[in-house]
C-alpha cells in the first residue's frame, strides 16, 4: 500500500476503532459484547500462541524449569526429611530392643538369686576429673532406695549405693580403687576380697594361702551382715591370673569382672534381699567343651610298600612253597 493520504486517514480510523472497542470492552466487563468474539479468537490462536511461545521464550521456559526444579527439590528434601526420621526411628528400635534385652537379663538374675529389685537406667556418669567410678540412676528416696544397697545388672554385681536423693541416686562401681566386697569361690567355696583397679581387674586377696585356683573359676559376692552393702550370690567375675603361692597367710588372684562398667544403661536395685543364700545358682551355666576327634593313622612299612602290597608278596611266597594259603 502508498503512504497516501487515503490510507493515513485509513490508519487513523482504524486505530480510532481499536480504542473504541477496548474501551467499551474494559467497561462491560464479563457482559462485554466483544467477549464472544474474543473467545472464539481465543479458541483459535491460542494454541498457536501457546507453541509459538514455547518455541521463542526461553526466559519463559528457563523460569518455569526452575519452579519445576524448586518443586523436585522440595520434595527431596521432604523425602530425606522422612528417610532421616526413618532410620531415627529405626536407631531407637535397636536400641529399645538392646534394652529389652538387658531388661530381660537382668530380671533373670534377680529370679534366680530371688532378689527383690528396682529396676533403673543410668543417667549420669561421675565427673571427669574425678578419682571415682560412679554412676547416677534414676531411682531415689521416693521408690525406696536406702545408702549401701547392692546393684546388680544381668550379668551381675555393678555396685553400691553411696548417696541417696529424692528422685537419684549415686552408685559406686565395683571397679572403683574404693571399693571392697566380700567374695566366695565357686564350689571350694574359699572366701576373699575383691578390690577395684580402674580399667584393670579386680584384685581379689584369697584369705588362704593355699588355696588351689585357677583361671576360669568365679566367684560370687559372700554377703554382708543385714544384707548392706551387699547380698549373696551376686556374679562377681572370672580369675584370668594368679599369682604364685608364696608361702603367706593369702593369695592374690585377678579377676575379670562380668559387669562391663564403661557400657552401662539398665541396672537394678536390690531392695529386699534372698531369704537364703543362693549359693552358686545365679551364675551361668558353663558351656561344656567340644569333642575331641581323634585319627588313628597306620604308618607305612619300613621298606615303603603298602600293607596289602605287603600280604600279597606273604601269599605268592606261601604259594611257591608248596603252602596252602588261608
Amino acid at each position: 500500500m502508498r503512504d497516501t493520504r487515503e490510507s493515513r486517514l485509513l490508519l487513523v480510523l482504524l486505530i480510532a476503532i481499536a480504542f473504541a472497542l477496548i474501551t467499551v470492552d474494559i467497561r462491560g466487563g464479563q457482559e462485554s459484547p466483544v467477549d464472544g468474539a474474543r473467545q472464539a479468537a481465543a479458541a483459535v490462536f491460542g494454541p498457536v500462541e501457546n507453541g509459538v511461545a514455547a518455541a521463542v521464550d526461553p526466559v519463559g521456559n528457563a523460569i518455569g524449569a526452575v519452579r519445576d526444579s524448586g518443586e523436585r527439590h522440595t520434595r527431596i528434601a521432604a523425602l530425606e526429611k522422612e528417610n532421616a526420621e526413618l532410620k531415627a526411628k529405626l536407631g531407637s528400635d535397636d536400641r529399645n530392643r538392646s534394652r529389652l534385652s538387658e531388661l530381660d537379663a537382668m530380671l533373670k538374675t534377680a529370679g534366680a538369686g530371688q532378689y527383690g529389685i528396682k529396676g533403673a537406667q543410668v543417667v549420669a556418669i561421675g565427673a571427669a576429673q574425678g578419682f571415682s567410678w560412679t554412676v547416677t540412676v534414676d531411682v531415689g528416696a521416693r521408690d525406696g532406695i536406702k545408702r549401701d544397697m547392692t546393684v546388680l545388672n544381668g550379668s551381675g554385681l555393678v555396685g553400691r549405693v553411696t548417696t541417696v536423693g529424692p528422685s537419684t541416686s549415686t552408685v559406686l562401681l565395683a571397679n572403683d580403687p574404693d571399693f571392697t566386697v566380700g567374695t566366695r569361690m565357686e564350689k571350694s567355696n574359699e572366701l576373699g576380697f575383691a578390690t577395684g583397679q580402674g580399667n584393670g581387674p579386680l584384685l581379689v586377696q584369697l584369705l588362704n594361702g593355699k588355696a588351689k585356683v585357677k583361671p576360669g573359676d568365679r566367684l560370687v559376692t559372700f554377703g554382708s551382715a543385714g544384707d548392706k552393702p551387699f547380698v549373696p550370690g551376686v556374679p562377681v567375675g572370672e580369675i584370668v591370673r594368679v599369682d604364685p603361692a608364696g608361702g603367706g597367710l593369702t593369695r592374690n588372684v585377678y579377676v575379670r569382672p562380668f559387669v562391663g562398667f564403661t557400657r552401662l544403661d539398665i541396672v537394678g536395685v536390690v531392695v529386699q534381699a534372698p531369704a537364703s543364700d543362693p549359693r552358686d545358682t545365679v551364675l551361668p551355666r558353663k558351656p561344656k567343651p567340644a569333642p575331641t576327634v581323634t585319627v588313628t593313622v597306620t604308618p607305612p612299612p619300613p621298606d615303603g610298600r603298602k600293607p596289602d602290597q605287603d600280604q600279597q608278596a606273604q601269599q605268592n611266597q606261601q604259594q611257591d612253597q608248596g603252602g596252602v594259603t588261608p
